[in-house]
């Protein structure tokens, strides 16, 4: 497969299905290995980590940014040093290649 960080997120089908274990396993190896699978594989997550606050709502901001452009929007916590960043579909209740790419894409950002 090519670089996640190449593609473009697309709506999803009304009848699409979420991945199977095995594909999110696939997606998963082409990704930061700092994302889990979590809920019954139906999100991934990962924790980040900075400095200061500043870096962190930088960051927070940077993903915001990925999300409206990709029209793919995770959930968001964050604090003083840290944020966490969880992807699923919501459309189809479980992991769609969307996810995997809008991970890439913040993975990006810290290297």
């Amino acid at each position: 497969m090519s670089d996640l960080t190449t593609r473009k997120c697309k709506p999803c089908a009304k009848d699409a299905s979420p991945m199977g274990a095995e594909q999110v396993k696939q997606y998963l190896a082409m990704i930061d290995a700092g994302w889990k699978v979590e809920n019954e594989g139906k999100q991934i997550s990962r924790t980040f980590k900075f400095d200061n606050y500043y870096q962190t709502s930088a960051f927070v901001n940077a993903v915001v940014w990925i999300a409206h452009g990709e029209d793919h929007h995770p959930d968001i916590t964050f604090g003083y040093n840290k944020a966490t960043v969880v992807y699923s579909t919501h459309a189809i209740g479980g992991l769609s290649e969307n996810d995997f790419i809008s991970a890439a894409k913040v993975d990006a950002l810290t290297q």
